[in-house]
């Protein structure tokens, strides 16, 4: 019997163990990009930076102000701290973070997903419960593969 192993796919995840440098600590900017790229919300070498502005004013409404912002506050955001952006790109890229479970909207306000009540603007809970929604069930299921595999001698 052949798989059809696309079928099994439910989602992928891209995660890359980058090295923090001088360089990287130096702007927020280059922080908003490495961690871009360490979640995989782009790939290396990619130019395009609304991606990165649209991940920045996410991460300055949840973090700093504490609060979920609308449509319109990003882009004022992204307009003021990066460069203009075209609503359609804004919510593209939304679209994008939202299908990555990075992101998550109610009543017209966007805010990080997995992380509610009073941990829902503590950028280490997200963290911890980023990881723990998005990898542990591939632990999960990897681990029950092994078990599998080794009683089958």
């Amino acid at each position: 019997m052949e798989l059809n192993e696309s079928k099994l796919i439910e989602r992928e995840i891209t995660l890359r163990n980058m090295i923090i440098t001088k360089e990287v600590l130096e702007t927020r900017r280059s922080l908003v990009r490495w961690l871009a790229l360490a979640l995989g919300i782009i790939n290396p070498g990619e130019s395009r930076l609304s991606a990165i502005a649209v991940l920045d004013s996410l991460l300055y409404f949840q973090f700093i102000e504490r609060r979920d912002p609308s449509v319109q506050e990003l882009s004022d955001y992204i307009s003021k701290n990066w460069e203009p952006i075209n609503e359609k790109t804004l919510r593209y890229h939304l679209l994008q973070l939202k299908k990555a479970n990075v992101v998550n909207n109610s009543k017209g306000t966007y805010f990080l997903s997995n992380v509610d009540g009073d941990e829902k603007y503590n950028e280490e809970a997200w963290v911890n419960r980023y990881f723990e929604s998005e990898v542990q069930p591939v632990k999960d299921k990897i681990s029950t593969v092994m078990r599998e595999l080794k009683n089958r001698q």
